[in-house]
């Protein structure tokens, strides 16, 4: 089984935790698989997980993978239109010696606290310039997230597993 910490940006990992190509897709079938996925992030939970909160959790993780579908142009108008339906609250920190604006959770839920992380991991994106390189993968069924880092930039797929599948069922398909 992937490991869930990696990319290290929860907005991935969390998006990326349905899995089609396993028998059973879900990745965060417990609550137990939810407390090893926040202490593979470094998410600080306020308390154990609970029913509640591995339901909350799923919920962020379809409204993260709505965003990442959308083209890249649309992309942060949803990202807007769901930080306003949060409970957050703006908080500075500092980073090499330069003050920083987060979001920061304003209620102490899981739930909250994992879309701050993913909030503040996509407007870090931004803000460096990798928005346009944040995509899903063109494999069928598999619609991972992914960032391509690739010189060139025009990377399809999450992984080898993907791209390898996807080449393979190309050429079965040249050869009928």
């Amino acid at each position: 089984m992937r490991e869930y910490a990696e990319t290290g940006l929860v907005a991935l990992d969390l998006a990326n935790t349905w899995d089609e190509y396993l028998d059973v897709p879900e990745r965060l079938p417990s609550v137990e698989a939810l407390a090893l996925f926040c202490r593979a992030l470094s998410i600080p939970a306020p308390a154990p997980p609970t029913p509640a909160d591995l339901a909350e959790a799923r919920e962020t993780r379809a409204r993260l993978r709505g965003i990442l579908a959308t083209a890249p142009a649309g992309r942060a108008a949803a990202l807007a239109a769901w930080a306003g339906t949060l409970p957050l609250r703006p908080a500075i920190t500092m980073a090499d010696g330069l003050p920083l604006l987060r979001p920061a959770p304003a209620e102490d839920r899981l739930s909250v606290l994992l879309a701050a992380r993913a909030i503040d991991d996509l407007l870090s994106l931004a803000s460096s310039g990798e928005w346009e390189r944040l995509r899903l993968c063109a494999a069928t069924p598999c619609r991972d997230a992914f960032l391509d880092r690739s010189r060139p930039g025009r990377r399809l797929f999450c992984s080898t597993r993907c791209a390898n599948r996807a080449h393979a069922a190309v050429s079965r398909a040249r050869r009928r």
